[in-house]
């Protein structure tokens, strides 16, 4: 079955321009675009629990029923911010030079641009977003890989592996405490080894209790969340390496 403009949902054709306003009723007062701002901002202040659709609507001087005529459900609306807060790709970050290089300047972007809004990496997706920003980091990544002769599916199946480590590495770096809810880099875990220390024992967790000795020696402070980064970075990289061969 070939898909119509008509057949996606209301708040994806009102995102791509291929819809004017909301539902039938009054002319709207808002666009889809400022309600994505709005919860943006929202997130911002108050993280993603500060998210609700009564939230969003009364920061525009809406009524909460007034908010359904552009999008139908919570889910969508997390779509719709999500999509504001990454933004438009600078296309020419993937333009030039080698692959790897590319791919590279990517993930360090799009990694730069959820550590602007950090609950990015929190919102819980009912499936892949299809939005138009969203989109365009999808096309911009696709883009790196130019130079080799991957398949498609071996494009998109390692641009989807580097993705969700730049995703699952902020997410775990804000729950362990080495980023702020603001993103910005933090000592922590010093605890961690301590604790180990005072209760396990050496004879059965000799790895263990040496590694994360060296590994998180607090008299060498380092920022874990950039060698973590640059760490699974190389990492991946290497292993996109011996596919592209």
């Amino acid at each position: 079955m070939t898909s119509t403009p008509a057949t996606a949902p209301r708040y994806l054709r009102l995102m791509w321009g291929v819809e004017e306003g909301g539902r039938r009723g009054p002319k709207p007062g808002r666009s889809i675009e400022e309600i994505g701002r709005a919860a943006v901002a929202i997130a911002d202040r108050d993280g993603l629990a500060g998210v609700s659709m009564k939230a969003v609507a009364e920061s525009l001087g809406l009524t909460t029923m007034s908010l359904y005529r552009y999008v139908d459900s919570k889910d969508e609306l997390f779509a719709v911010m999500l999509d504001t807060a990454y933004g438009k790709p600078d296309m020419a970050t993937t333009a030039r030079g080698g692959w790897r290089g590319r791919l590279e300047r990517w993930a360090r972007a799009i990694a730069a641009r959820r550590l602007e809004h950090p609950w990015s990496v929190l919102v819980p997706l009912a499936e892949p977003p299809a939005t138009p920003n969203t989109a365009l980091w999808t096309e911009c990544g696709l883009q790196a890989f130019t130079p080799t002769t991957l398949s498609s599916q071996q494009r998109f199946s390692s641009l989807l592996l580097l993705d969700g480590f730049v995703q699952q590495h902020i997410r775990q770096s804000l729950q362990l405490g080495f980023l702020s809810a603001g993103g910005e880099a933090r000592t922590g875990g010093d605890s961690y080894p301590q604790n180990l220390q005072a209760l396990a024992d050496p004879a059965r967790f000799p790895h263990l209790l040496s590694g994360a000795a060296e590994a998180m020696d607090p008299s060498e402070p380092e920022d874990f969340f950039a060698s973590e980064l640059d760490f699974g970075l190389r990492t991946i990289l290497d292993g996109i390496a011996a596919q592209v061969g």
